[in-house]
């Protein structure tokens, strides 16, 4: 094909060997193909590097009506993590009262999930993103702002000025609030069982946990990938050492009842041997035994604030201030205690 002619949605059809009616599902992220017939539609629409007409947009309409979320997590940790299925549930929630869709992709890498992006931008296929797990000097925020695609970044500070609005949760607040908790107790050697270091939440989590050796407290931070079976293992091993930790802390609540798990299956008494705690919630840690301390906080309305947010400033063209969002609550239950 040649590179003078603009690559239209009649070529990608017959390249694609389909109906053009499909090539305009696809392509705006609506329901009427298959998930493989349209991944197939947009990578021929990518190769060619197709851009929809200024002409075909005034018919149809500057806005695609559809948030993008680009998810880069293992598809696994996603079943389990309670946070992902509140949080979604929240931006749903706003959405649908605005007759507005969310797409939602899973992507393996920051270069994939910049990919995205791009796609969606030059396919006009979103309004705007939804953006979580921010890594300082973040490739991702620098790339939104020049394409330009609207976006809202759920972080753990407020957004500088050269970045997207960000809602931003205080992770250095609440990892005081929950490491203070234990160091209170009494506890001198607390372990910190992370996600990936590179989040911005993880790293001011560990730094919390490496301030409090001015009060005696020996801290170690491991890092996993969010899984059950990371944390699983990362949890025999510091219990299998001579010199045990008094208090082990988890950043998602399956990761602590993975831990709590393993403290059953090595006889190790919770809590009056070893503390546990999470930095996320749920149902399910009220409901084991021993129940587990956890920090609490309304994900929901986090995903409801964030959608919201978003719709706000796909409206401005001026990047919005930064807004906090729900505070976290220290929720004490059976797993924490002075240690013996």
């Amino acid at each position: 094909m040649s590179r003078a002619k603009r690559v239209t949605i009649a070529d990608i059809a017959r390249l694609a060997g389909v109906s053009p009616g499909a090539v305009s599902f696809a392509l705006n992220g609506r329901p009427g193909v298959s998930e493989q017939t349209r991944q197939r539609i947009l990578d021929i629409a990518e190769a060619h590097q197709w851009q929809p007409s200024s002409a075909a947009r005034a018919l149809v309409g500057s806005r695609a009506g559809v948030v993008g979320f680009a998810v880069n997590r293992p598809a696994r940790t996603l079943g389990t993590e309670a946070f992902f299925t509140d949080l979604i549930a929240g931006v749903q929630s706003a959405l649908g009262a605005r007759r507005m869709s969310m797409q939602m992709v899973l992507v393996s890498s920051i270069e994939e999930e910049m990919a995205t992006y791009r796609r969606w931008r030059s396919a006009n296929q979103v309004d705007g993103v939804i953006v979580i797990d921010p890594h300082d000097d973040d490739p991702r925020l620098t790339l939104l702002t020049e394409l330009p695609l609207p976006a809202v970044v759920i972080g753990s500070r407020p957004s500088a000025a050269d970045e997207p609005a960000a809602i931003w949760l205080d992770d250095r607040r609440a990892a005081h609030s929950l490491f203070d908790y234990l160091a209170a107790l009494g506890h001198s050697r607390i372990a910190y069982v992370s996600g990936p270091g590179e989040f911005q939440h993880t790293r001011m989590r560990a730094e919390v946990l490496g301030e409090l050796s001015a009060r005696g407290v020996a801290g170690e931070t491991l890092v996993t990938d969010f899984s059950p079976a990371a944390a699983t293992s990362a949890t025999r091993a510091l219990l299998s050492r001579a010199e045990r930790p008094t208090a082990i802390v988890y950043d998602n609540d399956v990761m602590a009842i993975a831990g709590l798990r393993v403290a059953q299956e090595m006889d190790v008494a919770v809590p009056s041997v070893l503390s546990l705690a999470s930095f996320d919630d749920s149902v399910v840690t009220g409901l084991v035994h021993p129940s587990i301390t956890c920090l609490t906080r309304d994900t929901f309305a986090l995903g409801e604030g964030a959608a919201e947010f978003l719709l706000e400033q796909i409206e401005t063209p001026e990047v919005l201030p930064a807004r906090s969002g729900p505070l976290p609550e220290l929720t004490i239950r059976e797993s924490t205690a002075a240690p013996r």
